[in-house]
């Protein structure tokens, strides 16, 4: 997946050189601004025009940008106070996908029959880690900024990752793979916009007691993450083991009061 400027963010000049491995970066963290910070919005997540002409249904378009949307609002609730978008905040952060590589739904089908064939095949152990065809993989990129109340920029990271055939599960999709992608696109912005620092490779700290009560489609422990609907928890899980759309255990959000 090429990480490129997608020409949304207010600068670039702030960002370091390319790295990483899975997911492909560049950052840019004003740890010492990021301490003073108390509240923080977000602004719904877009689609450049190219990127949106790869995903054929807006419908998709509006679940992989929901879903990013929701882990990051989330996550963030850690430290910091959220609050709906537009209304008054030390920070706002807006991400706009600048690419998509669509799943091949056909290749995502077959992958799942032998998954969960294996599965049947050896009944006291259930569907085992059979590695995913390594063909018709989707992949997302993303580019985000936090700004301050004065319109400075604050954090910004170019983020670029495709599906592998270990850690992916397939899903009948065109946006199973860009679904699962933005969750973690999510993560790493919020690691760095919570420490201050570049995100490491390897997150080994225990989740919060709000952030599995929302994994498991609990209430969010700010209402401005209502917006972003809550997360399909157990179903979801099944529906990814056995190759599900995202669209089924994903609902959208229900309108708030003045929408």
């Amino acid at each position: 997946m090429p990480l490129n400027e997608g020409g949304t963010l207010t600068s670039y000049g702030n960002l370091g050189a390319p790295e990483g491995k899975l997911a492909k970066k560049r950052l840019y963290v004003d740890g010492r601004h990021l301490a003073t910070v108390k509240t923080v919005s977000i602004v719904p997540t877009a689609f450049v025009p190219t990127a949106a002409a790869r995903v054929k249904s807006a419908a998709d378009r509006s679940l992989v940008a929901n879903a990013l949307d929701r882990a990051l609002c989330v996550a963030l609730s850690d430290k910091y106070r959220m609050v709906s978008a537009g209304q008054p905040a030390d920070l706002k952060i807006r991400s706009v996908v600048t690419d998509v590589i669509p799943t091949n739904k056909a290749m995502a089908g077959i992958a799942t029959v032998i998954t969960v064939g294996a599965g049947f095949a050896l009944p006291d152990t259930g569907p085992i880690g059979v590695p995913r065809l390594p063909f018709g993989l989707g992949g997302l990129a993303v580019e985000a900024e936090a700004v301050d109340s004065s319109g400075v920029q604050r954090a910004a990271m170019v983020w670029a990752r495709g599906a592998n055939a270990i850690q992916d599960n397939p899903r009948y999709s065109e946006v199973g793979d860009a679904y699962g992608l933005a969750s973690k696109f999510a993560s790493d912005l919020s690691r760095m916009l919570i420490t201050g620092e570049k995100p490491k490779m390897l997150d080994v700290s225990l989740p919060s007691r709000h952030r599995v009560k929302s994994w498991f489609g609990g209430k969010p422990k700010y209402a401005a993450c209502e917006a972003f609907g809550r997360a399909p928890g157990l179903a979801g899980v099944v529906a990814a083991n056995y190759g599900l759309p995202p669209q089924w255990t994903d609902k959208k959000p229900k309108p708030t009061a003045g929408q």
